[in-house]
């Protein structure tokens, strides 16, 4: 005799994984987060004084805190949550507009030299 299982069986819920949750449902539909893009390799660093148990933070929330108490990139926060970045980005936006987190981008690459001072290089390096 097959019996099923107590409460309410929905289309979305995976015996193996649990509940699924829908990304956009995390961030409230937003897909861009309230500061600017951060980039894959920008670390992510929480406060000292921050608390990850905060009940005002969602579960989300907390785990980004919780990981960010070392210096952590962004790249790396999203694979630990097994999260896409975009999701993670807009996450990150909510707690650096709150201060819990600082985001340390890297430095601007510097711009590359014009074609024709490498060439300049290369033709006196001949020249030798």
């Amino acid at each position: 005799m097959l019996t099923e299982p107590p409460g309410p069986q929905h289309e979305w819920l995976d015996d193996a994984a649990g509940p699924v949750v829908r990304p956009y449902t995390l961030t409230g539909g937003r897909v861009r987060s309230a500061a600017d893009g951060f980039d894959l390799v920008a670390f992510v660093l929480a406060g000292p004084e921050v608390d990850a148990a905060d009940p005002r933070l969602s579960p989300e929330h907390r785990r980004l805190v919780d990981l960010a108490h070392r210096p952590v990139p962004v790249a790396e926060l999203a694979a630990e949550l097994d999260l896409a970045v975009g999701v993670v980005r807009v996450l990150l936006g909510d707690l650096l507009a709150r201060g819990l987190v600082a985001v340390h981008e890297p430095p601007a690459a510097a711009p590359l030299p014009d074609d024709d001072i490498l060439k300049a290089v290369v033709s006196g390096l001949r020249a030798l």
